[in-house]
């Protein structure tokens, strides 16, 4: 199994100083604690790797590999946490086949812990992904998504709270605008609610209120719309918000060689993390806290 790293050591340094303020000799202490953050997004039902003849991702990819990394990473730090950030669904002959099912029961054996919702993941209607959520032993999180007028009532939540070596991390979901972009019979009356005022929202209530020592933002509006800036999209809203440290992204299918830095509206860095599609990578953001729950994150993308 192959491993690419794309961020560079000195790469990696600067974004230290840059996002914490403190390079990992301030984090040598034996109080020292390490949050991992495993992620995917936009994996579009691709559970086989691809085979000799795709050409630059020839041989790659595929849920086995991506166990098998998942399960290593694990070992080496047990407070791991594993997210996607939506359309789980659609791409090959799995889901057409299948529905869903075996997304979620692979996707539930690798032990996901949260996951968003996209909008390929209405493509059998509201209700069908209503029909698959028996198979999923993780959560779903959207906040934007209202979804009290439909079967998926109470079933999503606006955000979980996880502890991993007494820190706190709250996690919250936002997707993308479904109206144009999916037929309204297969959504049905979700209500779509502005993802920015949602965020800013979400991130006070996890921060202020439940204090929470990492809050992250799980994405389905897309990385980024040079040709139509006012589209919200993930760097539009870590400028535009407060109280998010890692959002992590999903639709536009981007490749991110390592994380963005972006300044939000208290001029406090965020992290933008997005690894493309179809399962070729695994995103990995890791957080090391001091005693006074300072923490300073370093990140990288794994091919699988």
């Amino acid at each position: 199994m192959k491993r690419r790293e794309f961020l560079k050591q000195t790469a990696v340094s600067t974004a230290l100083v840059s996002l914490g303020g403190l390079g990992l000799s301030s984090f040598s202490g034996n109080d020292t604690k390490k949050i991992t953050i495993l992620h995917t997004n936009d994996v579009h039902s691709h559970i086989d790797p691809f085979g000799p003849g795709a050409g630059r991702n020839a041989n790659k990819g595929g849920v086995a590999r991506r166990a098998a990394i998942i399960e290593k990473i694990r070992q080496e730090n047990p407070n791991t946490v594993l997210l996607d950030a939506g359309d789980i669904f659609q791409g090959t002959p799995y889901f057409n086949f299948y529905g869903g099912e075996l997304e979620f029961k692979l996707m539930s054996m690798l032990n996901y812990d949260i996951a968003t919702v996209g909008n390929h993941d209405f493509d059998n209607g509201i209700e069908g992904l209503h029909a698959q959520l028996p198979y999923a032993k993780f959560k779903f999180v959207s906040a934007n998504y209202d979804f009290s007028n439909t079967i998926m009532d109470t079933l999503v939540k606006p955000y979980e709270i996880l502890i991993k070596d007494d820190v706190k991390i709250g996690i919250f979901g936002l997707g993308i605008q479904l109206d144009g972009l999916v037929m309204k019979t297969l959504y049905k009356e979700t209500k779509y609610l502005n993802p920015i005022d949602i965020a800013q929202d979400m991130s006070r209530i996890l921060k202020k209120e439940e204090q929470c020592d990492l809050v992250i933002c799980l994405s389905h509006l897309g990385y980024e719309y040079k040709k139509d800036p006012d589209r919200i999209s993930d760097i539009r809203l870590a400028k535009a918000t407060e109280d998010i440290d890692l959002i992590i992204g999903g639709h536009t299918h981007t490749f991110l060689e390592k994380p963005t830095v972006v300044k939000n509206k208290k001029d406090k860095d965020v992290l933008v993390n997005q690894v493309g599609c179809y399962g070729l990578y695994l995103g990995r953001i890791d957080f090391y806290f001091d005693s006074k729950k300072n923490k300073t994150p370093d990140g990288n993308s794994l091919s699988v």
